[in-house]
């Protein structure tokens, strides 16, 4: 194998210096990310961009069956659960190892959920771990046998099993984080199809084929990940063949790849919301009236039809539509109406001040976000909301986003592609989910009654009842407008028509266990 990435490596070196010339490695996978990687450790990270990598290489206790967001084995052959809804019994997959050759068993999984949820854990301070809200139902975690493992719960929690399917209940070895501690999401290690061979800050990652992966080796010998930020540097890759595959195509792009038969481009549903989160704590927007006249002054609709070109909805609310069951479909877009905005602006003596707008480069779903920015900052403007846009890359906005917006911005672009209608509201939305403590409230939205429906909602096991619960609360957040509601997205990506059995996933994440590109 290292003979033969030498090879590809040489192949791929001679591919970038000569573009016009460019092909890439056989059976070698070469794929075009919007992003560097913050970390290679799942419990460390929050955006889709790393957890396209991620699902590569560890697998989790579940996963989601493909092409839906139901729960199947995986680590885990089967499960039980308690009468009371909080005692979970998994049976584990025997004879399934590490890359690094130590055995994945029931310890295996107690040490990483203990290392994220307990704070006198001894690799506890390897994190942060911004998702482990996700589990924070989970009263202990014990392991019965080397083959059983046995979560308790403090109450009922729905979203349980969808929870451990996402890339935060992704297993990792316990041995590799013991050896590199706070480094270890640059040596990740994981059961996964393919194994960590290396990362180049700024150039790739690279992971090579696992042939023992339980689940079938995969065809391809090894999948490149190269970061590029920029949307026309990554189109001109793929033009020119130095991509196999490129993910978050611009919409003015589509058709150039639909209309050449050496691509093939793909689109796929997913529950994903595009939206401005709005300071609520300080600044105009701790008006709801304010908020509420940001919602009419952008012409939403424009935004989809012409940046966007028709590969989004304009969005009602803080629930996506692709969760049809708890949806709320009564629920209507705020309309483009700058005369009403105006006049609520007047109403709640809105005094002209300046407004700081923090705009991302490119990210995780983010739907080509300096245009859509500078197109916000025309619609606000014009109804007399000055504002000043500070545009960052990816990871340093996040790093002044999900701090909180206090003292830093009035605004800020966001999006969030989710796994349960319970995940977004929840880390975004309560009262307690806020940025010192470990949530996503950045900008600092508290209603009592949100937080009572989502409690009740995610301590249901009737799916139509919390499906009520979470229309009320979609109602009272739209009323509220602590963000503007602006567009679901429908992902796509582009590939060369040499590669084999490549799929999107409603989760948006890569699976690439079963893609092949014949030589």
């Amino acid at each position: 194998m290292k003979q033969f990435l030498a090879a590809a490596f040489a192949s791929l070196a001679l591919a970038f210096a000569s573009p016009v010339f460019a092909q890439t490695p056989p059976n070698v996978l070469i794929v075009g990310q919007i992003a560097e990687p913050k970390s290679l450790d799942p419990h460390a990270v929050t955006a889709v961009n790393d957890f396209r990598i991620l699902v590569n290489v560890y697998d989790g206790l579940v996963r989601y069956k493909d092409g839906t967001l139901e729960v199947e084995p995986s680590l885990a052959t089967d499960w039980t659960i308690s009468d009371d809804g909080k005692t979970y019994t998994f049976k584990l997959r025997e004879g399934v190892t590490f890359h690094d050759g130590t055995p994945f068993d029931a310890e295996a999984v107690k040490f990483n959920f203990d290392r994220m949820l307990k704070e006198d854990h001894p690799f506890h301070d390897t994190g942060p771990f911004p998702l482990a809200f996700f589990f924070s139902a989970v009263e202990e975690v014990n392991a019965i046998d080397a083959t059983t493992v046995e979560f308790k719960l403090k109450e009922p929690y729905a979203p349980f099993l969808s929870n451990l399917a996402y890339p935060t209940g992704l297993i990792v070895s316990p041995a590799a984080v013991e050896k590199d501690g706070k480094d270890f999401g640059r040596h990740p290690v994981g059961t996964g199809a393919f194994k960590f061979v290396e990362w180049e800050a700024n150039s790739r990652v690279v992971v090579e084929k696992n042939p023992d992966y339980w689940d079938g080796a995969p065809p391809l010998e090894a999948v490149i990940y190269r970061p590029i930020t920029d949307a026309n540097t990554r189109i001109a890759e793929m033009l020119s063949g130095g991509l196999d595959v490129m993910v978050e195509v611009p919409p003015d792009s589509l058709k150039q790849f639909r209309d050449d038969a050496a691509f093939t481009v793909y689109e796929q549903a997913g529950p994903h919301l595009w939206f401005l989160i709005l300071n609520t704590k300080e600044g105009p927007f701790a008006k709801k009236e304010i908020r509420q006249a940001a919602n009419y002054a952008i012409d939403k609709k424009a935004l989809v039809d012409n940046i966007l070109q028709g590969t989004a909805e304009v969005a009602a609310g803080p629930t996506p539509p692709a969760f049809a069951w708890a949806y709320n479909e009564s629920l209507e877009p705020y309309p483009y109406d700058p005369e009403k905005a105006k006049q609520l602006l007047a109403d709640a003596g809105y005094d002209g001040s300046p407004l700081t707008f923090y705009v991302t480069e490119g990210g995780s779903g983010m739907l080509d976000p300096v245009a859509m920015g500078t197109a916000i900052q025309a619609d606000l403007e014009a109804v007399g909301m000055k504002v000043n846009i500070e545009t960052y890359e990816w990871n340093t906005f996040l790093g002044k986003v999900n701090p909180g917006l206090e003292g830093r911005a009035d605004m800020a672009e966001m999006a969030w592609m989710t796994n349960d209608p319970d995940t977004l509201p929840f880390l975004t939305l309560r009262s307690e989910a806020l940025p010192d403590s470990g949530g996503f409230n950045s900008g600092y939205y508290s209603n009592p009654k949100v937080d009572e429906l989502l409690e009740k909602a995610r301590s249901s096991t009737d799916q139509n009842e919390r499906a009520g619960l979470y229309k009320q609360m979609q109602e009272i957040v739209k009323e509220d407008a602590p963000w503007v509601f602006v567009a679901n997205w429908k992902q796509n990506a582009v590939t060369t028509a040499s590669v084999e059995n490549f799929k999107l996933q409603p989760s948006f994440f890569l699976m690439l266990q079963d893609v092949a590109k014949p030589q």
